[in-house]
């Protein structure tokens, strides 16, 4: 063998690579038949997604390991030897895409237009540097995070919520009469705006306090209707379950506690007082406002919840594609594994029961207000 291929050969076995800093590893998501990670560039933002294999190696580049440093330890996940040419191939797939150590900054990704769309529906960022306004945000509201205030108001919210609950006729009724009072019900209006305002802030605080990153703060309009948004970068690359969650539902956690005082107010007024009645119609517009934020089905709050619960990756648009799959080519869908097809059937069928218990709902309600 040639000498110079030989000291080739030793030197790329010898090479101990390292992830550049600051690159981004997802935990594992379920995405149609496949496993997949995703890969985030500190740099440009660019993903890529990388199966379990890829992950398993990508997750030991630190610098200190060797090929045959990490040849037995895959061979003892993965029951089959870390073949070189596949460690070439996977260090070249890194370098190319600037993702080792020492890879040299790409361009400078061109900025987001300020506004997109026109007068009728568009967008529009409303500051220039979202996370720093969000840092300082969480700086001045981080004592309220701290469990020992946030677990009393997620008991204070479950135990409204049965309350409200026992009390469904009541409040019913206060919505009927909050609809004839035109200045009560633009009240209401303004509050429920206020909130849903403050449910997009709530995502940002919350992300920015398990370390992740708001990209863009801003207004969203489809005339009449406008509201604030609130994008968050890399929530779904932190490692805790939990962090995920928090972030997902901060949004409906906090609808639900901005009712607090009036359901308080609510339940010490006696009964016939007409500003409790007001207020019952208040609290099940609020309510309905906050919890319908998680019911699992795109794009709610409840359903990003449902998909870091389960592991998953597009939920939804991947049942669709299995489904099709079943009726158009079954031996392809027969090749998913277990999991994927029990979950994807499952989710299909719980997709088509919330449809119809919340047009039933829907339907219900209307028919109760306008029958009184």
């Amino acid at each position: 063998m040639n000498p110079a291929t030989d000291r080739a050969r030793s030197a790329a076995r010898a090479y101990r690579p390292a992830l550049r800093p600051g690159v981004l590893l997802s935990p594992p998501l379920l995405r149609g038949p496949r496993t997949v990670h995703l890969l985030k560039h500190p740099v440009s933002g660019a993903a890529f997604e990388v199966g379990p294999k890829e992950h398993f190696l990508i997750s030991r580049l630190d610098g200190t390991r060797t090929l045959d440093d990490l040849v037995p330890a895959y061979a003892e996940r993965f029951g089959r030897r870390l073949a070189e040419e596949q460690w070439n191939r996977l260090l070249g797939l890194l370098g190319t895409r600037g993702l080792l150590a020492g890879a040299p900054d790409p361009p400078p990704a061109a900025p987001p237009p300020a506004r997109t769309g026109g007068l009728w529906h568009g967008t529009r960022s409303l500051v220039a540097d979202a996370d720093r306004t969000t840092a300082r945000l969480h700086r001045v509201l981080r004592p309220l995070l701290h469990p020992a205030v946030q677990l009393p108001l997620l008991a204070a919210v479950l135990v409204t919520v049965v309350t409200l609950a026992l009390h469904t006729g009541e409040l019913l009724d206060g919505t009927d009469e909050l609809i004839r009072e035109p200045a009560a019900l633009l009240g209401a209006a303004l509050f429920l705006w206020f909130s849903i305002t403050l449910h997009e802030v709530a995502h940002g605080v919350a992300a920015r306090h398990y370390g992740g990153t708001v990209t863009e703060i801003g207004l969203r309009w489809r005339l009449p209707a406008a509201m604030l948004y609130c994008t968050v970068d890399n929530y779904l690359f932190l490692p805790a379950l939990r962090a995920r969650l928090v972030i997902a539902g901060a949004g409906a956690h906090l609808n639900m506690v901005l009712l607090l005082p009036f359901a308080l107010w609510w339940f010490l007024l006696p009964q016939g007082d007409p500003t409790r009645v007001l207020l019952a119609g208040l609290l099940l517009l609020g309510t309905v406002q906050g919890l319908s934020n998680l019911v699992p089905l795109p794009p709610l709050d409840g359903y990003r919840m449902l998909g870091h619960l389960l592991g998953t990756a597009r939920l939804a648009p991947e049942t669709r594609t299995y489904l099709a799959l079943r009726r158009s080519d079954p031996p392809a869908a027969a090749a998913y594994p277990r999991r994927a097809r029990r979950l994807y059937t499952a989710y299909a069928v719980c997709f088509v029961v919330l449809v119809l218990l919340a047009a039933t709902g829907t339907c219900a309600a209307a028919y109760l207000l306008l029958t009184g």
